[in-house]
Parts: structure tokens; sequence; C-alpha cells
């Protein structure tokens, strides 16, 4: 069967294609950030749990009354790039969305159980013991089963060769284990939230040390252990990645594989830079490293896209049927939205200083 048969037609799109690439990137970016903190952050908790479970500490009880936060922000913040991947690469992510249609669609149960998982950890904290380590330990497999199945999805899509698996298996809970890069990729995308998650614990309490709490040091340093040590052996894991992607798919003498070469020398030196401050406990320089090398793996990672997608569709193929007040109302209510949640955080942040100041 010809793979191409199996991929649909793109639709139209209103205003050029660089706009929602534009865009794709800057709300996978915030996107990205939240989801990674979100992750780390917990995986950090039930470790800490584990090697503890009768200590209740500082790091632990912030995580627990944040936590439903920043599954909130991660999840909001992680539709408008959905949206624009399927404006973009629609007639690719609808066909492998199908393909695994039982799996993407219990997304939304695993979720809903997560978060329900995360408020009974906030709430019953001073209560729970053992229970403390049931409940991040949910949390963590929960999340980390949804980000597999988006892991799945998104290297499913880059495979319209393996499609047709689906006529011999017709469940749709179709998994990607033929591609040798799906547990590398997953398992980057994990240490990556283990990495952000320390730096995030580390920037938290570093900014409580600047307020006068005389025992915020310690937490300092074990959110930079974390990031650090996560780090490197996150460059491992991304050799390994490196090194199963087919061979031929980067070619630096062309336009894509040149840019994907360069923005990937510099999140690697980034992300190395970040992690020898991070060991150094110089938590504001790894942060600057840190959000630069995000956002050069970000650029990496859409340039694999293009390569793997290169026999099969470009980006210049997308027909156009000029309409530009989508786009304006959208970036009208995108920035609204912004407004709003910077608001919200805000309020969040004087309530919980206010509790603070009181007790």
């Amino acid at each position: 069967m010809d793979p191409a048969a199996l991929i649909p037609t793109p639709d139209a799109i209103p205003v050029h294609w660089g706009w929602f690439q534009l865009l794709l990137l800057l709300t996978f970016y915030l996107h990205i950030l939240f989801m990674n903190v979100m992750l780390g952050t917990i995986i950090i908790a039930f470790v800490r749990h584990f090697q503890r479970p009768a200590e209740t500490c500082p790091l632990t009880q912030e995580i627990s009354n944040k936590l439903p936060f920043s599954i909130a922000l991660a999840v909001n913040f992680g539709v408008a790039p959905l949206l624009f991947v399927q404006v973009l690469y629609g007639h690719f992510i609808y066909a492998s969305s199908i393909l695994m249609a039982a799996l993407w669609l219990s997304i939304v149960g695993i979720l809903i159980a997560a978060y329900y998982t995360a408020y009974i950890y906030r709430y019953q904290y001073e209560k729970m013991v053992d229970g403390r380590i049931v409940a991040t330990g949910l949390i963590s497999c929960l999340l980390l089963i949804i980000g597999f199945f988006f892991s799945n999805n998104f290297t499913l899509m880059l495979h319209p060769e393996t499609w047709h698996s689906y006529f011999d298996h017709p469940a749709a809970m179709l998994l990607n284990f033929s591609d040798p890069t799906l547990i590398p990729r997953y398992l980057h995308f994990v240490f990556a939230s283990l990495a952000v998650g320390g730096l995030a614990i580390a920037l938290f309490f570093n900014h409580r040390q600047k307020k006068g709490d005389p025992k915020a040091g310690e937490w300092v340093r074990y959110g930079c252990n974390w990031f650090g040590y996560a780090t490197f052996a996150n460059f491992a894991i991304g050799f390994w990645f490196f090194g199963t992607l087919p061979k031929g798919l980067i070619n630096p003498s062309s336009l894509v594989g040149g840019l994907f070469s360069i923005f990937l020398i510099i999140g690697v030196i980034s992300a190395l830079l970040a992690a020898i401050y991070g060991l150094r406990y110089r938590v504001m320089p790894a942060l600057y490293l840190l959000l630069g090398s995000i956002f050069s793996m970000i650029l990496v990672r859409e340039f694999l896209r293009v390569a793997y997608l290169k026999p099969w569709f470009s980006l210049a193929d997308l027909k156009l049927a000029t309409a530009y007040s989508p786009l304006i109302l959208f970036l009208l209510f995108f920035a609204c939205g912004l407004v709003l949640i910077g608001w919200m955080l805000k309020i969040t942040y004087q309530t919980y200083r206010n509790r603070e100041v009181q007790s």
C-alpha cells in the first residue's frame, strides 16, 4: 500500500503559515516550561516522600500547595500549541490520533484523575503519612502515562509508512514501538522535567532566602542538585536519541539540517553551562541559560519534524485562503487571556503572602 494514499488532504489556511509557526513556537515554549515544572516537581516530591515517608518538610508542603495551579497552567497553556499543530500538520496529527484513538481519548480521564488526586494531596497533606507516597506516586504515574501517549502520537504522525498497521490491529490502540526514537525521546522529556523541576524549586527557595528565610538555602542546594545531575543524565539520553535517528535524515549542508545543527550545538552548550552554574548553586545564571537552551531545543524539535515529513509534505504546500480577521481576533483574545492569567497569578501570590505573614 502506498503510504501517501493514507495522508488526508490538508485544509487551506487563512494567513501565511509563518504566522502559525511563530505562534506555535511561542505558545509551546510557555507550555513546556509549565509542563516541566509540573511533572518534575511532583516526581521530586514522590522521591522525597519515598526516602523519608514520615517527614513533613517545606519542600513537599510547597509542592502540594502549588501542584493544582501548575497542572492548570500546564494544561491551559498546552491548548494553543496543540491547535497550531493541527492547523499546520492537521492531516498528520489527526490521522495518528485516530490510529491510537482509544489511548488518545483516555488522556482526558487520566488527567482528571491526576488533577483530583493533586487536590487530595494538597488538602489532606497534614493528615497523610504513607498516603503522601501513594498520592504523589499515583499523580506521577498518571502524568507520565499522558506524556508517553503524547510522545507516541507525535512520533506516529511522522511515520505514515507505519499507518497500515492499523488494518492488522484495528482497535485504535496503535503504539509506535517500531520507531527506535520513541523511548529515548520520551525519557529525554522526563529527565528534562526533572531538571526544570529542580531549578524551579531552587528558584522558589532562592526568593525565600532573599526574603530572610534562614532555612531556604538548604532547599536551594537541593533543587540545584536535582537540576544539575538530571541535566547531565539527560545528555546521555540525548546522545542515545540522536543515535537512533535514521541515517541521512539530517543533512548539515541543507538549510534545515544546517539550522538543526546550529541550534542543537547552542542548546547543548547552554544546557551544559546551566548545569555547571546549577551545581555551583548560582540560580539566576543557570535559569537564563536554561531558558535559552529550551528555546533552542524547541527549534531543533521543529526542524527535526520538518526533516521527517519532507518526503510527504512541506509547509509551503499549504494552500492560502486569505482572511486576516480570525488571526486578529485570536491575538486579541490571546493577549487578554495572558493579562487575565497574570492578574490571577498576582492575586494568588498576594493571598499566599498574606497567609504567610499572618502565620
